[in-house]
């Protein structure tokens, strides 16, 4: 079982990021990413079980892109269709570099976003994931659902 990626990777801000690091952890996937410097997140500072590396910058921009340029296909995760902030960001930085994306929506979704994840995945030859989306403060139940979506395509996989 699994999702046939080799390591997950994230900037390590609250919700989306959080959730798909925590994911790894407790599913003995190697993860990381960047995030900025001073592990700057929404709720202080990121805590240091989580495998990042420090930015030059406190930009969450410059962590953002770097997770897309350093992976092999991103996934953002969201409640609502239309994106804002960090994870309309990743949306950019991965046409900017060329990379694989998908967006995945609670809300006017796939009905099996997971199965819609190992397919990209797979068609995709993704081994390093960067995972994004937004923060707890913009949408509180992001977390859970990334959670739900990863636990599932973990158990199908």
């Amino acid at each position: 079982m699994g999702i046939g990626i080799v390591k997950l990777v994230s900037g390590g801000q609250t919700g989306a990021d959080r959730a798909a690091l925590d994911f790894a952890i407790e599913h003995n996937i190697p993860h990381g990413g960047w995030c900025p410097a001073g592990r700057l997140a929404e709720d202080g500072t990121i805590p240091s079980r989580y495998q990042l590396v420090e930015t030059p910058s406190n930009s969450y921009s410059q962590r953002t892109e770097w997770n897309v340029r350093d992976s092999d296909g991103s996934l953002v995760f969201s409640i609502e269709p239309v994106l804002s902030g960090g994870a309309k960001e990743t949306i950019e930085f991965a046409r900017k570099h060329r990379k694989p994306l998908l967006h995945l929506s609670q809300r006017g979704g796939p009905a099996t976003p997971e199965m819609e994840l190992l397919r990209f995945i797979r068609d995709n030859h993704v081994q390093t994931l960067n995972v994004a989306g937004p923060r707890s403060s913009e949408e509180p139940q992001v977390a859970v659902f990334v959670r739900e979506v990863l636990e599932k395509a973990w158990c199908i996989g």
